[in-house]
């Protein structure tokens, strides 16, 4: 998903548009099929120029929850040697192709298990959007002054959006960024930034919400096309009215180091 403006698809219909969303290949995150439908605003901190600044000068780094490698393979200089876990098989096999060409070792590892390294591995320890954060694993594999570099998604993230097909919702604390701070620091870590913002979220077409929902599976997690037909077609009719349906992302800076 861009920045940049976006402009309902002329000429197609309801059923059409949820049809080609609904066969597009969702796995991995690269969101480009997005491109010119849907936009998110992008945090003021730029994640991916302050995690290139740190591998440029890391020597053995690890990227916890890749995905599909696609941010990572961005980097200009990685580490000398650099590592990705990743846990979903697709986005497992997709971050092999994408990374190892790179001389990134791409590693299986669950999301909520332990990581797959010696104590003290990493002097740079990035992640971004991981689904569950394991503070006291961070903490094992990080060498001491070691880094670790995190955007994450914050409480309540996109709320507009999942309260539309499921109505209201409670919020819990799990990626409150006092929980953060707390947890962090009961790993035995130091926190160094911590920053949190909204940002906006636009949708130009159903399609687009379908698409985003299908790759972003928290957001409606027993969300199908058949299941969810008259909210979709409800959807339709907004952004008909309305131009396009506004959401909110919730995102999170977290910078903190393992005391040398």
């Amino acid at each position: 998903m861009t920045a940049a403006p976006v402009e309902p698809p002329s000429g197609r219909t309801f059923e059409e548009l949820i049809a080609e969303a609904a066969a597009a290949d969702v796995d991995g995150w690269d969101f480009s099929w997005l491109d010119g439908r849907a936009t998110e605003q992008r945090p003021s901190w730029g994640y991916l120029r302050r995690m290139s600044e740190l591998m440029a000068s890391a020597r053995v780094a690890v990227d916890v929850q890749t995905g599909g490698g696609e941010v990572l393979a961005e980097v200009p200089r990685l580490a000398p040697t650099t590592y990705a876990t990743e846990g979903w098989p697709p986005n497992l096999a997709l971050a092999r192709r994408t990374l190892q060409p790179l001389g990134v070792a791409v590693v299986e590892a669950a999301e909520d298990g332990p990581l797959p390294f010696p104590d003290e591995t990493f002097d740079l320890v990035v992640s971004r959007h991981p689904n569950v954060v394991g503070w006291g694993e961070l903490a094992r594999v990080l060498q001491p002054g070691g880094v670790y570099f995190s955007q994450q998604i914050g409480p309540g993230s996109n709320r507009e959006l999942t309260e539309f097909f499921l109505g209201p919702q409670s919020y819990g604390p799990e990626r409150d960024p006092a929980t953060a701070r707390r947890e962090l620091a009961a790993a035995g870590l130091v926190l160094d930034d911590l920053q949190a913002e909204s940002l906006l979220v636009t949708f130009a077409d159903v399609g687009a919400v379908v698409y985003f929902i299908r790759k972003v599976i928290w957001a409606v997690p027993d969300f199908t096309v058949e299941k969810y037909h008259d909210t979709l077609l409800a959807m339709h009719e907004h952004i008909q009215r309305h131009g396009r349906f506004e959401s909110h992302a919730q995102r999170m800076l977290v910078v903190a180091h393992k005391p040398a």
